[in-house]
């Protein structure tokens, strides 16, 4: 009796056994069954662009040096001041110079004073040669008095001859005397803000050298934006694109310009390996293994006024070149564009009625790689295949839990 109890219940969780597994595995193969992502064809904007960044600076950017070798005793402007040209930036010690004017204006009046004498001797020259002349003329006097009289006059005048050159040398030296003296006052080149402020009070600077900088000015009403484009992009780039770019501090603040040139070589050439002085083949070979490891960009060149001041000098923008842009056209994603194929068409799948699914082949314009432009083959509201997707894919991680407990 009660061997026959247990054979029912052992058949019976046998049966329930069968029936869950033939219902576990219906539901799986269900569940694999994919379904598909679609989106409908609307109207919307479709831009390409490339991207680069750039470098904001002033449209002109002059470092202030001094000329003349000294002690600075006055540093005559602050961070940030607006400066005209010819306002005075700093004055150095000017003893020397002052020095140097005396003693060349001292010279030129010796100079001076030595043809004023030659005159002197010149017009008696010309007496006495009058004199030897009526004599000659007479008989009274020799000849050879009458030569001596003559080469007089002529050594004389050589004389007069080389002391206007030593006026116009020493004229010369009082000018370049005088100039060196405006050295010690200096000035500033350009209208500009004071952008820093390199030297200080009481550094003593030697311009014998090189030109020590004083200040930085630059004018900051336009601001020149150099933009690095990569070598992948540069020949899809042209002068005259639009442009627009961010910055930092304001992302969503739009700043609108066109690229106005592009450098035909990028910075990189200056340390090109042609030019080094260095005949070691081995720097060589290495500069050359450095260069070619290194991405390589070309500076686009643009201005942007800058009347607010809200840009500032050495900001980083986020610059975009407008390849082409249109507006209020269909769209579509562009993940629902299929194979490319030889007429330059796409392959579409379109949701028809009832839920059939058929291919289309459209003609697509500007595609930024996320929306595409469509110019024909499609019309607005029709809803295309995006991608499919099936029910094992977001269960899979129910799926993984620990299998059945089992008699």
């Amino acid at each position: 009796m009660m061997s026959k109890a247990k054979a029912t219940i052992v058949g019976t969780i046998a049966v329930a056994l069968a029936v869950g597994g033939f219902l576990f595995w219906q539901q799986r193969a269900a569940s694999q069954t994919p379904s598909v992502l679609t989106s409908a064809v609307a109207r919307g904007d479709v831009e390409v662009t490339v991207l680069a960044t750039g470098i904001l600076k002033p449209v002109r950017l002059v470092a202030v040096g001094a000329q003349a070798s000294g002690r600075i005793t006055g540093i005559k402007v602050v961070l940030g001041q607006t400066v005209k040209a010819g306002d005075l930036v700093a004055e150095i010690d000017s003893m020397t110079q002052e020095n140097s004017l005396r003693t060349a204006e001292a010279a030129l009046a010796n100079v001076k004073a030595q043809r004023i004498e030659k005159e002197a001797t010149m017009v008696l020259n010309r007496q006495s040669l009058a004199r030897q002349q009526e004599m000659v003329s007479k008989n009274a006097a020799s000849r050879a008095d009458y030569e001596s009289a003559v080469a007089d006059l002529d050594v004389t005048k050589a004389q007069l001859s080389a002391l206007d050159a030593q006026i116009e040398e020493a004229q010369v030296a009082v000018e370049t005397a005088k100039i060196n003296l405006g050295y010690t006052r200096i000035t500033a080149p350009i209208d500009g803000t004071v952008l820093s402020i390199v030297s200080q009070e009481g550094q003593t600077v030697n311009a014998s050298q090189s030109a020590p900088t004083i200040a930085i000015l630059g004018q900051l009403d336009t601001m020149t934006v150099r933009t690095e484009i990569s070598e992948a992009d540069i020949t899809k780039v042209s002068p005259g694109l639009p442009v627009y770019f961010t910055v930092l501090g304001e992302p969503a603040k739009r700043y609108d310009a066109k690229l106005e040139s592009i450098e035909p070589a990028p910075e990189s050439i200056r340390s090109d390996s042609s030019f080094s002085s260095s005949s070691s083949s081995s720097s060589s070979s290495s500069s050359s293994s450095s260069s070619s490891s290194e991405a390589i960009y070309y500076n686009g060149i643009f201005n942007v006024p800058n009347v607010d001041g809200r840009l500032r000098t050495y900001m980083t923008a986020e610059v975009h070149v407008v390849l082409g842009s249109v507006h209020d056209v269909l769209t579509v994603p562009a993940a629902a564009l299929g194979s490319l194929r030889s007429d330059g068409r796409y392959t579409v799948r379109v949701i028809g009625t009832g839920g059939a699914i058929s291919e289309e082949t459209v003609e697509i314009g500007l595609n930024d790689k996320m929306i595409a432009e469509v110019r024909s083959g499609l019309s607005e509201g029709e809803r295309v295949v995006t991608g499919e997707v099936t029910a094992d894919d977001s269960s899979s991680s129910n799926a993984s839990g620990p299998p059945p407990m089992g008699f």
